[in-house]
């Protein structure tokens, strides 16, 4: 596999040699297009057009240390191409130019300059209703337009289920997970030990861990969080599906709705997105209740924190909230 590098000539080299650059066009700029953690991903502008470069590897970007299936991109792009079918989905997501199987990589239209929405994680932000029922409808309609029944070549994507699963659903519960919660937030470790040792709440998450490993009627983007959604001067788009396949589409709406209770929203936005996607696809609430809350436990305890601002009390009620949604208890 060759290991692509930010080398403007090693890197043009590779991109003549794939035909995805004219003989006579050079590459005038290369800049990282955004933080993301999975990826190693550049923007290339050759100063008549730009496009952006994306690799995956047998690591996630952003930890080393973690080992990743190497063909991750190429489910990305199988996700596209089952997109393609329809058109308003197609138009929120970026359009695939090439795909190089051998090396992993993928290249796309640049979507320009534009911010995902991790914004809504500050303390006071608040997400547009008019924003919120474009993503909405989005997953309503992902789900609903490609049952499983009607696609060739499905998507399955086990070795990116397997890794999502154990650390949504295993490496929270450890122990000794080699993560440091109290450099996350001061307090957080002390009351995190009561849930690695809840053994009925590790049955509860090892039977919502083996439900979401097996495979499901509907496409999932499989990440549907804040940073996959991404403002730009064209509208919003949707990025990122690597952990794409085909599940259950509970999971889709429970990370949406874990996040945007991490973020702070109302009770009344939680309300909305359930109403208006029930009114257009099937959902079990309570399914959708659960994923969430594993969720929450996940970002929470486990390795992919992300830059909260609420504080230790917020933390813990939603802790707790998730606990007793995954554990079947009354408030």
């Amino acid at each position: 596999m060759k290991k692509l590098l930010k080398d403007k000539n090693e890197l043009e080299a590779y991109l003549k040699n794939q035909g995805w650059l004219k003989p006579d066009e050079q590459i005038a700029k290369i800049e990282k297009p955004g933080e993301g953690n999975m990826n190693f991903t550049l923007r290339v502008d050759t100063g008549e057009r730009s496009f952006i470069v994306k690799q995956s590897r047998d690591f996630v970007e952003k930890y080393p240390q973690v080992a990743a299936p190497v063909e991750r991109v190429l489910s990305e792009a199988r996700f596209y191409e089952i997109l393609s079918g329809n058109a308003a989905l197609k138009a929120m997501t970026p359009n695939v130019i090439g795909l190089d199987k051998e090396n992993s990589v993928m290249i796309m239209d640049d979507l320009g300059a534009g911010s995902d929405y991790s914004r809504l994680y500050r303390e006071g932000e608040n997400i547009d209703q008019a924003d919120l029922e474009i993503l909405v409808d989005f997953a309503a309609d992902l789900h609903a337009s490609f049952p499983v029944k009607k696609v060739n070549n499905p998507i399955r994507n086990r070795e990116m289920r397997f890794l999502n699963f154990e650390h949504i659903f295993v490496i929270p519960y450890l122990e000794n997970n080699g993560i440091n919660l109290d450099e996350i937030l001061p307090g957080l470790a002390a009351f995190a030990k009561d849930f690695k040792a809840d053994k009925s709440l590790h049955v509860a998450v090892k039977e919502l861990g083996d439900r979401y490993l097996a495979d499901g009627p509907a496409i999932l983007h499989g990440d549907y969080f804040p940073g996959s959604w991404l403002k730009t001067a064209d509208g919003i788009k949707i990025i990122d599906p690597e952990f794409c396949f085909f599940g259950d589409p509970e999971f889709d709406i429970g990370v949406m709705c874990a996040h945007l209770k991490m973020a702070d929203q109302s009770a009344e936005i939680i309300e909305f997105v359930m109403n208006r996607y029930s009114a257009k696809a099937k959902i079990d609430s309570v399914l959708t209740e659960k994923y969430s809350a594993a969720e929450i436990l996940r970002r929470m305890l486990g390795l992919a924190q992300l830059p909260l601002e609420i504080n230790l009390e917020k933390r813990k009620d939603l802790m707790e909230e998730a606990r007793n949604t995954l554990k079947g208890v009354q408030p």
